[in-house]
């Protein structure tokens, strides 16, 4: 394993030492957790921006963290350009060409060129194409391009469809949801309407309308009620005295002028603009989105962004708490859409989701190279600062001050402001509200090809095979029983018959007008089931319908042939509808006691074939919600599995924070003994090579006789020989003391790796689910209505 490839942590580069400008071996791993406070990454062209921002999408998709990507210049489709091979071939299709023949190259050896620049960039890294393939593999990329065909089509419809009822059921994020979605249209029709304008009141109060009733609404839809609100005042003011009839229509026009433009239309093809599936596969694999919005205009780019960033909220809003890093929301390029002064309709809810995405684990990530266009009171929620190389010294003043607001005074300006000087290419200064003090450190090279934005072209070859292929959707229901008189060829064409007293009856709906409906009769059920278990925390309940025919058979009802209708008992009709006619009516049906008879057996036969199926993760003892399906599921185990494992990793390092603390106490004392005993041992040498030396001239040049100073100088010089033995093996001792803490240290650093691949091996393990089929207790069954049903089809 590499001294980068840790769990929950992101490697983005390696510390630089701006003094030498030299780039050290010590890698910077940016711990998943902190993002979830978000951050910003602020430099000029040129400076490296784009390949962090890159990197940090790469590693955030190996760690299974989805990302949604809004790109308004083109660049980070880049992120689908990876080469496992680091080959030429794979290369080529990709160059630029013009870049090439600047280079005085031919494509071919310019793609040669770039693939070697590649693999030893990477190599210099520590990574290679082995890392490669664990990117491609760990999730899924896609680039969609709302507005045109070129990548993945996406439909906005699902912007102005009903918010879910968490959303609904609070009058303040429903009235916040309308306000930002009237906004987002209001200034892609240019029209200049700030909240509380008459223009931006009706608007917001149509969508609010049509969302309390849980009304899904689209462009036409909305065009009309525009014109035609269902309502008569607005506030306490009558509406044509507020919004006149004539206005209302010149409003309904510039609307309309909108969905009547050429290509408007591709705004409503494709998948819908829907977090909870774009974020994950079908089977529960995460993906990083690249919404391209460079081929749109302003006005285009603004309605898309704050859309998705609305859709982004209600989404978010839907979701349990965690501390985990559960998916990230990057946008390069942020400047004009978190401006200082004005609000254009992006402004609040990206300002929300900065607010209120801590709770949910959603991480926010912007970039810009423009600070001075950047309003640093939402900047003030970032906890993560990455800063490299700015064009101006008003730029390095603005981000002093925006870094002065996020650390609340904990700043040193004059050290911040020498590092931000002396930075260089693809060096950044990250200052991170978690650490103690700022780091300097020199980017990772990226395992995505940054050759520069796409051209549509390109995209469309990326895309290439995966756009799904769309039939027209069948608005038929499924098929249900006639009464037996239909069925046996019997013309239709008669009255609505005089039941008898105590008869009930219902009309069910019909899809779609058209020529009057010729009715059969049917027996309706309606009931609610509920479901418990208390083990499974399971306490669910859900409203069912049922139709059966009428026979003349010996028993006339048969529940077993029931068949389910998907309707709500309060969309039945009390009436039918103008011109219809009806089937001769089975005389059973005409018996008003056997409907109690016929509503027990309806009960009975609910409590025997009615059934719950959930899914059981044994592991974590998570059970699939009633109407959860197996991808959502996967993905909630996952996440829950993400949160423990972190858990257990920051339990790890809690464990044994002290003991590697005290560890590296002891050696730098044992450090400090070996060269304090060094220093001695060599100046007790020096001392007795002296003695010794003076005592050997003194008795090569004395007098005949050796002399008693002779002989003392002697024996001093003996004694000194002595000290210098013993000062050596002093050092000895000391560096054998220090050797033994390194020796436990490493010890530990073995202990504290080995926990982790433990940690790895266990939260790696594909989630198994065993199915748990729940029927319902007595009692459980309640039977609403039993009645005469009359059914169109």
């Amino acid at each position: 394993m590499q001294d980068y490839e840790k769990l929950g942590l992101f490697y983005l580069g390696r510390e630089h030492d701006l003094t030498s400008a030299r780039t050290l071996d010590t890698p910077i791993l940016y711990d998943s957790r902190d993002l979830v406070t978000h951050a910003v990454c602020v430099g000029m062209t040129g400076s490296g921006k784009t390949g962090l921002c890159l990197s940090l999408i790469e590693e955030a998709a190996i760690d299974g963290v989805p990302v949604i990507a809004i790109d308004p210049k083109g660049d980070l489709a880049d992120l689908l350009l990876t080469f496992p091979g680091l080959s030429a071939q794979e290369f080529r299709p990709w160059i630029d060409e013009d870049e090439a023949r600047r280079a005085g190259l031919s494509p071919d050896a310019f793609a040669a060129q770039q693939a070697d620049a590649w693999k030893k960039g990477l190599a210099d890294s520590g990574q290679d194409g082995a890392r490669i393939e664990r990117l491609r593999a760990a999730a899924d990329f896609a680039i969609y391009t709302p507005g045109s065909s070129a990548g993945l089509p996406v439909s906005v419809l699902s912007s102005f469809a009903a918010p879910p009822d968490a959303i609904r059921q609070d009058a303040e994020l429903l009235s916040e949801r309308a306000s930002n979605t009237a906004t987002s249209l209001l200034s892609l029709a240019g029209v200049d309407a700030p909240p509380r304008s008459r223009e931006h009141t009706i608007v917001t109060t149509v969508l609010m309308s049509a969302w309390k009733e849980g009304t899904d609404l689209d462009l036409a839809s909305l065009i009309q009620r525009v014109q035609t609100p269902p309502f008569t005042k607005v506030g306490v003011v009558d509406l044509d005295a507020f919004f006149p009839q004539r206005d209302r229509f010149e409003l309904a026009m510039r609307f309309n002028g909108v969905l009547a433009a050429p290509g408007f239309e591709q705004w409503f093809e494709g998948e819908p603009l829907d977090p909870a599936q774009l974020l994950h596969t079908a089977d529960g694999r995460p993906r990083v989105v690249v919404f391209s919005i460079a081929h749109l205009g302003d006005a285009e780019r603004m309605f898309f962004v704050s859309l998705l960033f609305n859709q982004m909220l209600a989404w978010m809003r839907g979701l349990t708490g965690t501390s985990s890093l559960r998916t990230v929301l990057y946008m390069d390029e942020i400047a004009g859409f978190l401006p200082p002064v004005a609000d254009p309709p992006s402004k609040l809810p990206l300002l929300t989701l900065l607010k209120q995405g801590r709770a949910f684990g959603l991480g926010v990530v912007l970039a810009t190279q423009n600070p001075v266009d950047l309003d640093y009171k939402g900047l003030s929620n970032i906890g993560t600062w990455f800063l490299g190389r700015l064009q101006t010294e008003r730029d390095k003043a603005r981000v002093l001050d925006g870094l002065d607001g996020a650390a609340a005074g904990g700043l040193d300006r004059s050290e911040a402001d020498r590092l931000l000087s002396a930075l260089g290419k693809r060096v950044f200064m990250l200052h991170n509200v978690h650490d103690h003090a700022p780091r300097v450190f020199q980017t990772r090279w990226t395992m995505s090809y940054l050759r520069g934005p796409l051209s549509r072209d390109q995209i469309r070859l990326l895309m290439a095979g995966r756009r799904p292929h769309e039939s027209p959707a069948s608005s038929a229901r499924p098929t249900r029983p006639r009464s037996a008189v239909a069925a046996s060829g019997a013309e239709g064409g008669g009255a609505l018959p005089v039941l008898a007293p105590g008869i009930q009856q219902v009309f069910l709906p019909r899809p779609a007008s058209g020529a009057p409906p010729v009715y059969s009769a049917v027996v309706l059920g309606a009931a609610r089931v509920a479901f418990s278990d208390s083990t499974l925390g399971v306490d669910a309940a859900r409203d069912v319908v049922y139709t059966t025919s009428v026979t003349d058979a010996a028993v006339p009802v048969e529940w077993s042939a029931a068949v389910a209708v998907d309707i709500q008992v309060a969309r039945l009709l009390n009436a039918p509808e103008p011109g219809a006619s009806f089937q001769p009516l089975p005389p059973a049906a005409a018996q008003a006691r056997n409907y109690a008879t016929w509503q027990k057996a309806f009960g009975q036969w609910l409590a025997q074939n009615e059934k719950l199926e959930l899914l059981r993760h044994r592991e974590s003892a998570l059970t699939s919600r009633p109407g959860e399906t197996e991808r959502d599921f996967r993905i909630r185990v996952q996440d829950s599995g993400r949160t423990a494992r972190d858990q257990a990793l920051e339990a790890v390092r809690q464990k044994y924070a002290a003991r590697q603390a005290t560890l590296a106490e002891q050696l730098r004392r044992a450090d400090a003994a070996v060269g304090r005993e060094t220093e001695q041992a060599s100046q007790q040498k020096l001392q007795t090579a002296l003695s010794v030396g003076a005592t050997l001239v003194g008795a090569f040049f004395g007098r005949k006789m050796v002399s008693a100073g002779t002989l003392g100088r002697a024996t001093t010089a003996a004694r000194g020989v002595g000290r210098s033995m013993k000062e050596s093996s002093d050092v000895q001792r000391a560096s054998e003391s220090a050797g033994a803490v390194r020796a436990r240290q490493q010890q530990l650093e073995d202990q504290i790796q080995e926990e982790t691949r433990t940690i790895a091996a266990n939260f790696d393990q594909p989630a198994a689910f065993e199915r748990v089929t729940l029927l319902p207790r007595r009692g459980q069954v309640t039977v609403q209505l039993l009645a005469l049903g009359w059914d169109p089809d």
